[in-house]
C-alpha cells in the first residue's frame, strides 16, 4: 500500500467511525452567523457562552448563532522548503494527514470543500466541491510536491485569500509558521484557523557537535559547533518566536493549534474545534 493510500484510509477511518463518527461535525460552532446575546439556560453550549458580558452582567450569557445552509470550507497548504523535514517523518507528510482529515470532516459534514497550496506565490488551487475525490487529489499533490528551496510569503497568501473568495469561508492555514504571518484582515472577513505542524526535533535539537547542515528552503550549508550552549540558545529563540506568534494570532483573532510530526493529528484536530 502507497503512502497515499495509507494516509487516505487511515483518514477516512477515523472521521467516519472512530474520531468524528460520534459528533455531528468536526467544525460544530463555525458557520453561524451572530445574532444576538441572552442569558443562559440549562443545556445550552457552554462555548457559546460570551465571558466578557458575562463578567460585566455577573450572570451567564450565551451568544445565539443562525446557522448557514453550508460551511465553504477552505484548506491551504503552505509548503516552504521547511516542511522537508522530520525525526520520524517529514512535516509535509502530517501535512498531507491533516488536510485528509480535515477533508474528509468537510465532506462528512455535506459541506464544499477547495484546497490551494501556497509557497511564495500560488502553485494550485480548487473549485469548491463534494467529492470525495477531491481529498484524495488535494493530498497526492502535497506528497508530490518538491518543497526544496521554496520561500514562503504569508502577504501574498493573505492577499491572494482576500480577493479570491467572496463568499464567507473557514479557511485552515496548515504551515509549520517558521514566519509570522498577518492575517488580521482575512480573519475580519472569514474565519481563520492555523494548524502549526512542527517536529520536536527543530525546536529542541541535540548536541551534534561539529556539523554541516543543508537550509532546505535557501540551501545555504551551515558549519558549526553544536554544543549544549548553542542548541539551547537555538531553543529559545524558537520559544520566543512562538510566542510571538501566538500572540499575534490571538490579537488577529485567529484560533490556533499545533500538531507534532510523531502526535496523533486527529485528536489535536479534535480538541481544537471542541474548544478544549
Amino acid at each position: 500500500m502507497s503512502k497515499l493510500q495509507k494516509i487516505l484510509v487511515r483518514a477516512r477511518r477515523q472521521v467516519f467511525s472512530e474520531m468524528v463518527g460520534n459528533n455531528p461535525s468536526i467544525f460544530q460552532g463555525e458557520g453561524y452567523d451572530f445574532i444576538e446575546l441572552r442569558e443562559y439556560m440549562p443545556g445550552d453550549d457552554i462555548r457559546h457562552i460570551d465571558w466578557n458580558i458575562t463578567a460585566k452582567m455577573q450572570k451567564p450569557f450565551i451568544k445565539i448563532f443562525r446557522e448557514e445552509r453550508e460551511l465553504n470550507v477552505v484548506l491551504v497548504s503552505v509548503l516552504n522548503g521547511s516542511v522537508h523535514f522530520g525525526s520520524k517523518k517529514f512535516k509535509q507528510e502530517t501535512i498531507a494527514e491533516v488536510n485528509a482529515l480535515l477533508g474528509f470532516s468537510t465532506l462528512k459534514n455535506g459541506d464544499l470543500l477547495s484546497s490551494y497550496i501556497f509557497t511564495d506565490e500560488m502553485i494550485s488551487n480548487s473549485k469548491p466541491s463534494k467529492k470525495l475525490h477531491q481529498v484524495q487529489k488535494n493530498v497526492a499533490e502535497i506528497l508530490d510536491f518538491d518543497a526544496i528551496n521554496k520561500k514562503v510569503d504569508f502577504k501574498v497568501i493573505a492577499d491572494t485569500l482576500y480577493k479570491r473568495l467572496k463568499r464567507k469561508s473557514l479557511i485552515l492555514i496548515v504551515g509549520d509558521f517558521f514566519e509570522i504571518p498577518d492575517f488580521k484582515l482575512l480573519a475580519r472577513k472569514h474565519e481563520v484557523v492555523s494548524v502549526i505542524v512542527r517536529d520536536h526535533l527543530e525546536e529542541n535539537p541535540p548536541q551534534m557537535g561539529f556539523s554541516s547542515l543543508v537550509d532546505p528552503e535557501s540551501g545555504a550549508t551551515l558549519e558549526g559547533n553544536f554544543n549544549q550552549a548553542s542548541v539551547k540558545e537555538y531553543s529559545k529563540k524558537v520559544h520566543i518566536h512562538d510566542h510571538k506568534l501566538y500572540e499575534t494570532l490571538r490579537k488577529d483573532q485567529v484560533r490556533f493549534t499545533k500538531v507534532y510530526t510523531d502526535a496523533n493529528a486527529g485528536v489535536e484536530l479534535r480538541r481544537l474545534f471542541e474548544g478544549r
